[in-house]
């Protein structure tokens, strides 16, 4: 079935909004499952099922609608982050061992979605079939960067300023090999796109984690203010520059 492309141009906007929505799904989930202490299982249910309802709705509309698409975003942010602290805590597989399942799946997902679709953009999604394969990889993408996040702030014992420092300058590498380099931009596009969760997790824990575990103290509800707001304004600027580009034409 074909439709019009819905998902939002890849911009430098998109790159600071992306980044605005992870921190807010690490946050946000970590306030449902821990602050409120409803834990990850029920968590997982609760985000997913939100996923789901903006999921359909992204899908049933007929244009791009940028709230509706940055609230799947949010939404697959914060479910992600329950959904690895699910499977690294509750379930016990650990950072490690979760990071690498999570990468075979995304692998599993990006791989099928090349065989049946012929093509991974991100830019030219103008089939319903389409559309569903880069949800899906948004979702695996944002719950690897979780585990990745806390592999590398926990296990590697980084800590969260060090972790996003580090994955601060990989990204700043991508960025650069987009610029200068002809290596595919659609592969370039998900390394980064993985790349800016974990940075977006480790840069949210920095943020709410008390001052004796690392992190500033803001607490969950603090940061989550913090980074909606920031997000919010970004998505209002993005939406007028949008309105504003039909008149100049």
């Amino acid at each position: 079935m074909s439709t019009t492309s819905k998902v939002a141009a890849v911009t430098a906007s998109f790159w600071v909004i992306k980044i605005a929505a992870t921190t807010l799904g690490e946050t946000a989930g970590d306030l449902l499952a821990q602050t409120l202490k409803v834990g990850y299982g029920v968590s997982t249910a609760v985000l997913f099922s939100f996923f789901l309802v903006f999921l359909t709705f992204q899908l049933l509309a007929k244009t791009f609608r940028p709230w509706l698409y940055w609230m799947v975003i949010l939404a697959t942010s914060t479910a992600g982050t329950t959904m690895s602290d699910f499977m690294d805590r509750t379930l016990e597989l650990g950072y490690t061992k979760g990071a690498l399942i999570l990468v075979c799946a995304l692998l599993g997902v990006l791989a099928t979605w090349r065989l049946v679709e012929k093509s991974l953009s991100v830019s030219d999604i103008s089939t319903r079939r389409a559309e569903v394969f880069y949800w899906i990889a948004i979702l695996v993408s944002n719950t690897l960067g979780t585990a990745a996040g806390d592999f590398l702030a926990d296990d590697l014992e980084w800590g969260f300023l060090m972790s996003a420092g580090v994955i601060g300058g990989i990204l700043l590498v991508v960025m650069l090999l987009h610029r200068y380099t002809s290596l595919s931009k659609v592969g370039l596009f998900w390394i980064a796109f993985v790349l800016t969760r974990p940075f977006g997790a480790t840069f949210g824990d920095l943020l709410w984690k008390p001052h004796e575990k690392g992190g500033m103290g803001l607490g969950t509800v603090g940061a989550s203010l913090v980074i909606g707001v920031i997000m919010t304004v970004a998505i209002i600027w993005v939406g007028r520059v949008e309105r504003r580009r039909p008149e100049a034409a």
